[in-house]
């Protein structure tokens, strides 16, 4: 007969909005072992498996601390509630993660203040009218764990009428889903949940035998970080930041990203030991990267380290439900399945339209490179030097700005959009500088077949001031850099190493704005490259690898998503952390299409 052998979770800490998918081990009659879904449409043996979903709710109210939701709050920020912060955002779990986390959590509140102060001395009432007391800090009170807070209890209705037995104790049992997966809702937060399987006669749909089951922690809010504004370039805050749809159409302006989002393979405990493992987990990972992408509400989207399973599966219908058409083109790597990662671009059909598309193979580049330059003898060892598989995926696209100000009435606007991953090893600068020249090669010969505008985004593994940054942002590179003494090839011709594009950092206009922009934004730039002071930020490595480069002569930039700061980041982690899923930040930059004069 059909047997459960075991029952277990990836992981045991439940998170809103990201589903739980439990492992159920079988042993089938034949003794054989499986971890097919058996359902009532496809059972073995005559049998098939159940499956229910409980909330387990106590009458003991649980509040969660916001750093690590793991853990239970015992003091909240009177502050925050005073200025409506949500509450989840107010809770923490001690005094020392309280101001651990201060420069962070001082952020929330000086944004939410300046939307009810007034009169200029609302922060002052905040932070003062607690000190008095003994149980209280710095506007910091605390918890306890018996309060009846209403904002604690998530609710107690349950999606099937089934309050199921009155335990001891004063615990309540609420079913909540009968399928073996179960996504958390924000009735869950605070409780733990039960995941029951039993095995059923088919004939008679009685149960046999005992129930497997398995309790969870208790269920935890999705970490959710502080909105990222969009920034003008003269240093004035876009109004309705990048929420209003009407605001961006109707400028007849348009906006790009470019977000490396780290690949699952890539996201491993060994490597980021720093970040708790159910915030590495893709079930977690997957839906909080959808959530800040679909946030930003870009035209154009540029993603890399995207895996061709989660593209094709999860990415590509997602992103179609928000009104996205997906392109994508997978890394050369002789490798089956679906974990080899790709550059994927999006783009909004009611923005845009799909006119071309190119694919930029460097491993075929290679071969071409070597045949035509190495001798035999050093073939062999040239393409093991240069074939690393990387890829660059390039969109040519027709804007539908109608009636949007864009001159020449009647002339196609198109865009031309160049999407890149660059080979991440360092000791490997020739094959990164040769990688960049060659798209750029590539990207002259588009440009020189049609007047179009030129956007270059994605992960260049380079940091400012480097070869390859150097000829994307100057057309050239330095002959005296000590980085071009690294060519084992003889293919690193300084003289031959440029291109005639207008190209220019999106980023770069921060710096070019001035002291207009604010010191809280200057202070996020490096001023001697005039590039963010990190895109990357892990705990080996704090940098920038990740540019948006644009056709200067094209397009001007209106405005720029603010960069993150060191302490915007909680100072006890790096990325990828449960509020930001990618050891990258996204970088986002509105354009507009310059008029062009007629010919």
């Amino acid at each position: 007969m059909l047997s459960v052998l075991r029952v277990h979770l990836p992981s045991d800490i439940p998170i809103v909005g990201c589903e739980l998918t439990p492992y159920v081990v079988l042993k089938r009659p034949d003794k054989s072992v499986t971890a097919d879904d058996v359902t009532e449409l496809n059972p073995i043996d005559g049998h098939f498996l159940r499956y229910k979903w409980y909330r387990i709710q106590s009458d003991k109210k649980v509040a969660l601390c916001s750093v690590h939701p793991t853990e239970q709050a015992t003091i909240q920020c009177l502050g925050c509630v005073k200025v409506k912060i949500p509450v989840a955002k107010s809770y923490h779990c001690s005094p020392k993660c309280f101001t651990a986390a201060w420069q962070h959590h001082r952020v929330l509140h000086e944004r939410a203040a300046s939307a009810v102060n007034e009169n200029g001395n609302e922060e002052e009432e905040i932070f003062g009218r607690f000190n008095s007391t003994g149980s209280t800090t710095s506007g910091v009170v605390n918890v306890s764990t018996s309060q009846s807070n209403t904002s604690l209890s998530n609710g107690t209705g349950a999606l099937y009428p089934a309050t199921i037995t009155q335990r001891s104790g004063g615990e309540t049992w609420f079913e909540v889903g009968r399928s073996k997966t179960y996504t958390p809702t924000a009735d869950d937060i605070g409780h733990v949940l039960k995941f029951e399987c039993v095995v059923v006669d088919a004939e008679t749909k009685l149960s046999v035998g005992s129930a497997s089951t398995l309790l969870t922690s208790r269920v935890i809010p999705a970490p959710s970080p502080s909105p990222r504004r969009l920034i003008s370039v003269s240093g004035i805050d876009v109004p309705g930041h990048l929420d209003l749809d009407g605001r961006i159409s109707s400028a007849g302006t348009f906006t790009v990203l470019s977000y490396n989002i780290l690949s699952d393979a890539y996201a491993t405990s060994e490597q980021y030991s720093y970040c708790p493992s159910w915030a590495l987990s893709w079930t977690y990972r997957r839906q909080n990267l959808l959530r800040e992408i679909v946030g930003y509400r870009a035209d154009i989207v540029c993603l890399q380290e995207v895996q061709s399973g989660h593209f094709e599966e999860f990415f590509a219908p997602e992103l179609d439900k928000h009104g996205y058409q997906a392109l994508f083109k997978r890394r050369t790597a002789e490798v089956f399945g679906n974990t080899v990662d790709g550059c994927a671009t999006f783009f909004r059909r009611d923005r845009f339209s799909h006119v071309k598309k190119y694919e930029v193979e460097f491993n075929k580049a290679a071969q071409s490179l070597t045949d035509a330059l190495v001798p035999s003898a050093q073939k062999k060892n040239a393409l093991n030097r240069l074939v690393k598989d990387n890829v660059a995926l390039i969109v040519v696209l027709e804007a539908k700005f109608s009636n949007q100000g864009i001159e020449n009435p009647g002339k196609r606007q198109l865009v031309c959009v160049a999407n890149t991953h660059v080979n991440i090893h360092q000791e490997l600068k020739d094959v990164k500088l040769w990688q960049v020249h060659t798209l750029l090669k590539g990207l002259e010969k588009i440009a020189a077949s049609a007047d179009i505008p030129m956007l270059v985004c994605g992960d260049f593994n380079s940091v400012p001031g480097s070869p390859p940054h150097s000829l994307l942002a100057m057309g050239k590179v330095d002959p005296h850099h000590p980085d071009l003494a690294i060519d084992p090839l003889g293919i690193l011709r300084p003289a031959s190493i440029t291109h005639q594009l207008p190209l220019v950092s999106a980023y770069s206009s921060f710096a070019r704005a001035g002291l207009g922009l604010g010191l809280e934004h200057r202070r996020r730039m490096d001023p001697a490259t005039n590039e963010p002071l990190f895109t990357n930020c892990t705990r080996d490595f704090i940098g920038t690898h990740d540019y948006i480069f644009y056709s200067a002569d094209c397009l001007t930039v209106e405005s720029l998503l603010e960069l993150l700061d060191e302490d915007g980041l909680r100072k006890d982690t790096a990325l990828p952390s449960p509020e930001w899923s990618s050891d990258h930040i996204a970088l986002l930059a509105e354009f507009r299409c310059k008029p062009r004069t007629r010919r």
